[in-house]
């Protein structure tokens, strides 16, 4: 590891950058920069919002600082969950800062409280269940469209081209839309009919009557 000069070269531009994202993203955001060339002690040099953690000026190594201190090699990560010791839920995200030798000489971390997104995400899950999980029906503007939607839904039953469907199946389709009340809607039997490719009188004798 080179000595503490290399990290104090890079502070500013640090310390700059951690005001950035703590300004940008609140106070949920905690920013914290730790200076690891004077090994494990004292090592965070820089940090915004420390009430996430609880963390400040001077506290000691993280789990994320001893990694980078034991293996040079370490890779950045981005976006894993981590649990606070006072029960906070943090997105988080390392970086690991390094000097033209290719040393680490600082580790940069983004630790976001997801707390009560976790919550809410909770919250909106339970309160957008539903019991039924069939398909989703739309609301009509008028009647007409009222009747398109329950013809399409009769015909969604069979699950077969109308020109395949036996003359069982059609009255099927029929009886249902009778069952859904879709012929006291006006001049039904004329779409329904021509829909299906049948007669009023066969439509009619499907439901078991021969008269409108």
């Amino acid at each position: 590891m080179t000595g503490g000069k290399g990290f104090e070269q890079v502070r500013p531009y640090l310390q700059s950058i951690a005001t950035g994202l703590a300004e940008q993203f609140g106070p949920n955001c905690e920013v914290a920069v730790h200076d690891v060339t004077h090994g494990v002690e004292n090592t965070l040099s820089i940090i915004k919002n420390g009430h996430v953690t609880g963390r400040k000026v001077g506290d000691g190594a993280s789990e994320a600082v001893l990694e980078a201190l034991r293996n040079n090699d370490v890779k950045d990560r981005y976006g894993y969950i981590i649990n606070a010791k006072n029960g906070k839920m943090l997105k988080s995200t390392t970086v690991h800062i390094r000097d033209t030798e290719n040393n680490i000489i600082a580790v940069f971390c983004i630790n976001y409280d997801i707390s009560d997104f976790i919550l809410a995400n909770r919250s909106l899950q339970e309160f957008c269940s539903v019991a039924d999980k069939g398909e989703t029906e739309a609301i009509p503007s008028n009647v007409s469209e009222l009747l398109g939607q329950m013809i399409e839904e009769s015909h969604r039953i069979c699950g077969k081209p109308v020109s395949a469907m036996s003359k069982e199946e059609k009255a099927e389709a029929i009886r249902f839309l009778d069952s859904k009340g879709a012929l006291l809607i006006k001049k039904s039997s004329e779409r329904i009919s021509e829909y299906y490719g049948i007669s009023k009188f066969t439509l009619y004798n499907y439901l078991g009557e021969t008269s409108e």
